[in-house]
């Protein structure tokens, strides 16, 4: 199985995209990609998700794109079958984390706690979503939870923002952000894709500068 850092090939932003019919989807995520966003998580909250992920994967093809909010083994099942890529959890189970592998995708399952974190990692998984991020302790958490757990990687979401997501990608155990503050759901109603564009740019901007900083530091 290959890992989401892997497919994700250096890329640092993984925004979320939740759209009502597939061709807002499909205008979501050119204007992210526009902006330098090289994967996007289509989140399985509209009735239209899973066409959604079909429809980014044939109009914009060279655009990485995975599935998020997989609460079961018929959303995990189902999104693979709609064209995704990689597949993203809030929330750790046994049986959800054996229907997610079972796919054969890459992954990245959500964990809170360190119990989560250990169940995951028995089950061979180090590439984890920390969420919520913020409401768990965001950057000190994840600080304290390096030396403890040193082989595993977060994906930090929920409460990541333009302003904060330099603080998470700082920390060495971060290999990726996600969040949905490039979409704001006003921007997506206004069809004003020029300015998610702009902001998926600067996001992009802040998130090499990280690395940069990190390179420079380590």
């Amino acid at each position: 199985m290959t890992s989401l850092s892997s497919l994700l090939k250096g890329g640092l932003l993984l925004p979320i995209i939740q759209a009502e019919q597939p061709q807002q989807a499909v205008a979501i995520a050119k204007a992210m990609q526009q902006g330098g966003v090289t994967a996007v998580e289509v989140v399985l909250r509209t009735a239209a998700a899973l066409d959604c992920i079909s429809a980014i994967r044939s109009e914009v093809p060279e655009l990485l794109t995975g599935a998020g909010t997989i609460l079961s083994a018929a959303d995990a099942r189902n999104a693979k079958a709609a064209g995704s890529q990689f597949l993203v959890s809030p929330a750790s189970t046994p049986d959800l984390l054996k229907a997610m592998l079972a796919t054969e995708l890459a992954l990245a399952p959500g964990v809170a706690t360190p119990s989560e974190m250990a169940m995951a990692i028995e089950m061979g998984l180090t590439e984890l979503k920390f969420f919520p991020a913020h409401l768990s302790g965001g950057v000190e958490m994840l600080k304290a939870l390096s030396g403890i757990f040193q082989k595993v990687k977060f994906c930090p979401t929920g409460g990541v923002q333009l302003n904060n997501m330099a603080q998470f990608l700082a920390l060495p155990n971060v290999f990726v952000v996600g969040g949905s503050w490039i979409s704001p759901k006003d921007w997506i109603q206004q069809q004003n894709w020029t300015a998610i564009t702009e902001l998926a740019r600067q996001s992009v901007v802040v998130a090499e500068q990280s690395r940069v900083r990190h390179s420079q530091v380590a």
